[in-house]
């Protein structure tokens, strides 16, 4: 009879311990994907936030005078339309709930495309060759925000893919760990630095 009772005490305790094992995992693993949902939220910002520099520098550069006013033009309408849209985000403020680029990608490669032609080598370099300070200045700032929101859009993509490969693992779909959240999306478009920006 006792040999039997320690038998149930031995079952019971490794039960207990098993369960509370598995109770940490998934507590742990909820916690991780929800830092990672924090970290794709956190890059969706910082990519926000670099592509309305690149539209502000650009439309700096577009009203600064040293255009002329067919290639002004071009430049202000495209910077207006990126400074115009904005990253979506959920109307009850919840971070898990996502934020959504909105469609954004071809008013930024608009932008991106409009850069390039009308920022050829020649342009560059007489916009450079007039040593107006205000304008260096918006050329260094058009080509340094499309540096970082190039890097920041890989950020994002990365962290997108993380969450994703995450959220695909049996016991976060058995489990449901990952709640209402939206599962993110990667973020394309066109990003490349003007070439005459480059050099």
């Amino acid at each position: 009879m006792s040999g039997t009772g320690v038998d149930v005490l031995q079952v019971t305790t490794f039960v207990v311990i098993l369960l509370i094992g598995v109770a940490w995992y998934l507590s742990y693993a909820a916690a991780r994907l929800d830092r990672l949902h924090a970290k794709v939220e956190g890059a969706m910002s910082a990519l926000d936030a670099q592509l309305v520099r690149r539209a502000e520098a650009t439309l700096e550069l577009a009203n600064s005078g040293a255009l002329d006013p067919a290639t002004a033009l071009l430049l202000a309408d495209a910077a207006t339309d990126s400074v115009e849209r904005t990253t979506e985000h959920p109307l009850d403020e919840d971070l898990l709930d996502g934020q959504h680029f909105g469609g954004r990608e071809e008013v930024e490669t608009t932008l991106t495309e409009v850069l390039t032609v009308t920022l050829t080598d020649d342009v560059v370099g007489g916009l450079r060759a007039e040593d107006d300070e205000l304008v260096r200045e918006a050329l260094e700032r058009i080509s340094a925000s499309a540096l970082r929101v190039r890097m920041a859009r890989r950020f994002h993509n990365d962290a997108v893919r993380e969450v994703r490969r995450v959220r695909h693992k049996r016991v976060v779909r058995w489990f449901r760990l990952a709640g209402r959240a939206t599962l993110p999306e990667r973020v394309e478009f066109d990003d490349d630095l003007p070439p005459a920006l480059a050099r």
